[in-house]
């Protein structure tokens, strides 16, 4: 009978390696988030998932069982030979020693086109890895993380809440976003200070409104600059490609204006059709 990848010698509370802190490591090892996450994931014998930062295995073997192919990118090379050990034998498995910050996802998961996301990622390099994960958003459908709380506070916070800033605003761009559940730090080892959240992310091919893309985002990146100013004396202040477009239209006060925002507004307050506007107005 064929052995089941959950039914190997491998258990994460007796997985010996110490987590190294350079890369944010906190091994998942309580089995009843593992199957909160996979069932939030539902995997189908018909699709592909990404693995980001595998690390003990502790998704990895449910994601086997009931993908059509799992490809696991892991970082730490000390974890290769041991998720190989595990999991090498199983043939929809593949293991991509890569650092997810600069992965081709389109190339990894060939001859696929498109893939589904799952990861518990480094609390250090979250936002990076979510900011590269949208922009290859041509061969990602869906995305399931678990990230530090304060991070999914920040991705859905609504305009308004001083946790609003440039990550929302760029995930509400590109993404349908609904927070699961709370994971408590008692379910990772080592143990973090923080807790967790995990969250989906229903990916966009495109944005709801047409736009300069590049230059969308750099208007969110200025207006979120210094936020305690006003959107107002951040626009005065952006970067010189960006003075290039507001000059000539008659300054930041006008352009506000002409989008129907005060300028006396902290950029937190702006909804994303108020961003979509400006960067309409500018093009």
């Amino acid at each position: 009978m064929k052995m089941k990848a959950s039914e190997s010698s491998f258990h994460p509370s007796s997985f010996i390696l110490h987590p190294l802190k350079r890369l944010g490591q906190n091994f998942l090892v309580n089995r009843g988030v593992v199957e909160r996450i996979l069932n939030a994931l539902a995997p189908r014998n018909d699709e592909t998932i990404i693995e980001i930062g595998p690390g003990q295995g502790a998704l990895t073997a449910g994601l086997i069982e009931r993908a059509g192919c799992v490809v696991a990118i892991e970082f730490d090379r000390k974890l290769i030979p041991i998720l190989n050990d595990q999991f090498g034998l199983f043939p929809n498995f593949k293991l991509v020693e890569a650092d997810a910050l600069t992965t081709d996802f389109s190339a990894v998961i060939h001859p696929a086109s498109r893939a589904r996301v799952v990861a518990n990622l480094p609390y250090n390099i979250s936002t990076a890895i979510l900011q590269r994960l949208i922009e290859q958003r041509e061969c990602i459908d869906e995305m399931v993380l678990m990230l530090q709380r304060e991070v999914v506070d920040r991705i859905t916070a609504q305009p308004g809440s001083t946790d609003r800033g440039y990550l929302t605003v760029l995930v509400e761009a590109y993404c349908d976003v609904e927070k699961l559940f709370d994971v408590s730090p008692g379910s990772f080892r080592p143990v973090p200070k923080v807790w967790s959240s995990v969250i989906r992310l229903r990916v966009r091919q495109q944005m709801e409104v047409e736009v300069d893309e590049q230059l969308f985002l750099s208007i969110v990146s200025a207006g979120f600059a210094q936020r305690r100013k006003t959107i107002l004396n951040n626009l005065r202040n952006a970067p010189a490609a960006l003075q290039q477009r507001i000059k000539p239209r008659g300054g930041a006060s006008i352009i506000l204006c002409e989008a129907n925002i005060q300028p006396q507004r902290r950029a937190e307050t702006l909804t994303i059709a108020e961003w979509f506007r400006l960067s309409r107005l500018l093009e």
